[in-house]
């Protein structure tokens, strides 16, 4: 492949030709759409059985799926994606915490829980941003810092805002 090999897809430009890389991306960008989507349900819908759950593990599952296509994305462009990697991985790390502290009910668990899983969802979107937000309206204006700290400052504030509303939190106490 020659450096400046590139695909084009509704305007953004993926950095290669090759049907095999093409199809993981493709695959990746539709996982991680469920994953967003999984994710805002399941972070905006009453934490109690039915919606909360089933829309948790679709967004855990499709974040491993997520971790696993950029994974194979990173490899193939390692000294330009590695960064994208490192967010992965500590995506997928900071969700399986949550998700384990909740179903082995640890001692601080609702508060782990919300921190763990609130901050994977703040990585996949940083990720995102990070790798995106140079084509996209409106971000492109806007300094690469921002692609990195924009989701954090947005993010962080609901995960406190969270921590300080939520019952269960009050009741561990």
């Amino acid at each position: 492949m020659t450096p400046d090999a590139t695909t084009v897809v509704a305007g953004i430009p993926i950095p290669s030709t090759s049907p095999v890389f093409l199809a993981v991306v493709g695959l990746h960008v539709l996982v991680a759409l469920v994953c967003v989507v999984a994710g805002a349900v399941a972070m905006l819908s009453p934490k109690r059985s039915g919606r909360h759950p089933t829309f948790g593990t679709i967004y855990y599952w499709s974040l491993v799926a997520v971790f696993v296509s950029a994974t194979a994305l990173s490899v193939g462009r390692w000294a330009d994606d590695y960064h994208l990697f490192v967010l992965a991985v500590m995506a997928l790390a900071a969700a399986t915490l949550g998700r384990t502290a909740r179903r082995r009910r640890w001692s601080g668990w609702v508060r782990l829980h919300i921190t763990s899983m609130g901050l994977s969802y703040v990585l996949l979107l940083t990720a995102f941003y990070v790798d995106n937000g140079k084509n996209l309206p409106l971000w492109q204006e806007l300094p690469q810092i921002a692609y990195w700290l924009l989701p954090a400052a947005v993010g962080l504030p609901l995960i406190i805002q969270a921590l300080f509303r939520h019952p269960l939190v009050h009741r561990q106490r």
